[in-house]
């Protein structure tokens, strides 16, 4: 059973509680205490897991010791307009190795993805991040991944799984489930050309700090081709998330962090995500718990907004978009609901055509008689 893992949440956290009698995020959901073991049954649809792990952390030790302060911070938000069932089962506390608590993450995720529970873990190292992936094995399917983060993490392919080496052992180690990897946020000086390489011909998508920047909604269609989302605090500026020792001048804004956090939720695909590297010995006046208190919040809404369009719906509900270009054809479909657009991929190695997420500016590309590169770079992974 998952609570063999699991150590219950802080009596200190449970006795603000007592502070609020309205409708505050800590008194509307089921937290797993010393009193209090919540029933996982098949109506929960978000799970929150504190992991303590931090021995896989560069340069950022310390982190995911103490989860105390984020709990507080979130419980005390006021609920959305939401009618989801939402568990905080407590924290996985630190193994006598750091490959036990990575096994435990494993089982637990594996767990509630297996009941289509999203599990919403904060750590901890970002190296975690692989045995969430892990975690997919017994699925059969593959798996996409999106990285919030200003690194690849790629590190040497020889060195041990740390956060700055987790994405190399994801691509490749066996069995490899991976189809698409997606970093949202890098900054080019913190990756060299050789790895910025080597993305490009293993077909990756990456987006730079400043395209993201100047235009948040571009990475809406990566977040709704997701399975897989790993947020490293790193990526945000130092003013705006002190609690990380690896932040930087240059990042996103909170409020970045927090529409990408919303287009993760909003997206039904993504069956589970990750928030790392939060270190409560650096944070000032609380400032990074509050944030990622109110990243959780916003990813919250986001699944109480889902639409269950593709692959949930039908093709039916969509306008139909059909451009000749060259010597070919791209099928194009527009939601009638959100108005959101997706590209029909033929896929011959599985005899079966699939549909990509895309935005309207691919569609005006195609009529420009410009092949869009998500469009062309999906093909090419799956010939």
């Amino acid at each position: 059973m998952i609570f063999d893992y699991l150590i219950p949440v802080s009596e200190k956290v449970i006795d603000v509680l007592s502070n609020y009698q309205d409708l505050r995020f800590g008194t509307s959901i089921n937290i797993h205490t010393d009193k209090n073991v919540p029933e996982i049954t098949k109506d929960v649809s978000i799970v929150i897991i504190g992991v303590q792990e931090d021995r896989c952390a560069l340069n950022n030790e310390g982190t995911g010791d103490d989860f105390t302060i984020i709990r507080e911070e979130l419980y005390k938000l006021y609920l959305g307009n939401w009618h989801l069932n939402i568990v905080d089962l407590g924290n996985i506390a630190k193994g006598n190795s750091s490959k036990d608590t990575h096994f435990a993450l494993q089982e637990v995720v594996r767990y509630l993805v297996k009941k289509n529970i999203i599990p919403l873990v904060i750590g901890g190292s970002q190296a975690l991040t692989y045995s969430v992936y892990r975690a997919y094995d017994d699925l059969e399917q593959t798996v996409n991944l999106v990285s919030v983060d200003n690194k690849f993490d790629l590190g040497q392919l020889d060195s041990e799984l740390n956060s700055r080496s987790f994405l190399s052992k994801i691509v490749m180690e066996e069995p490899n489930n991976l189809f698409n990897y997606s970093n949202i946020g890098y900054q080019t000086f913190f990756n060299s050309q050789e790895e910025i390489d080597l993305l490009k011909k293993l077909y990756f998508d990456t987006y730079r700090l400043g395209a993201v920047n100047q235009d948040i909604s571009l990475v809406e269609p990566v977040l709704r081709d997701a399975d897989i989302v790993s947020v490293d605090i790193s990526a945000l500026r130092k003013t705006e998330a002190p609690a990380n020792n690896n932040t930087t001048p240059n990042g996103l804004y909170g409020e970045e962090m927090c529409a990408i956090i919303r287009y993760a939720g909003l997206s039904d695909k993504v069956s589970s995500i990750g928030i790392y590297e939060y270190n409560s010995f650096l944070d000032d006046k609380s400032q990074t718990a509050q944030l990622i208190a109110q990243m959780i919040w916003y990813f919250i809404e986001g699944v109480n907004f889902r639409l269950k369009e593709y692959p949930f719906g039908t093709k039916k509900e969509y306008i139909k978009y059909i451009v000749p270009i060259d010597n070919d054809v791209i099928v194009f479909y527009k939601s009638n609901k959100s108005n959101r657009w997706w590209m029909e991929i033929p896929n011959n190695k599985f005899k079966k055509d699939t549909l990509i997420p895309c935005t309207y500016s691919d569609y005006l590309e195609a009529n420009s008689q410009n092949v869009p590169s998500r469009w062309w770079k999906t093909i090419k992974k799956i010939t």
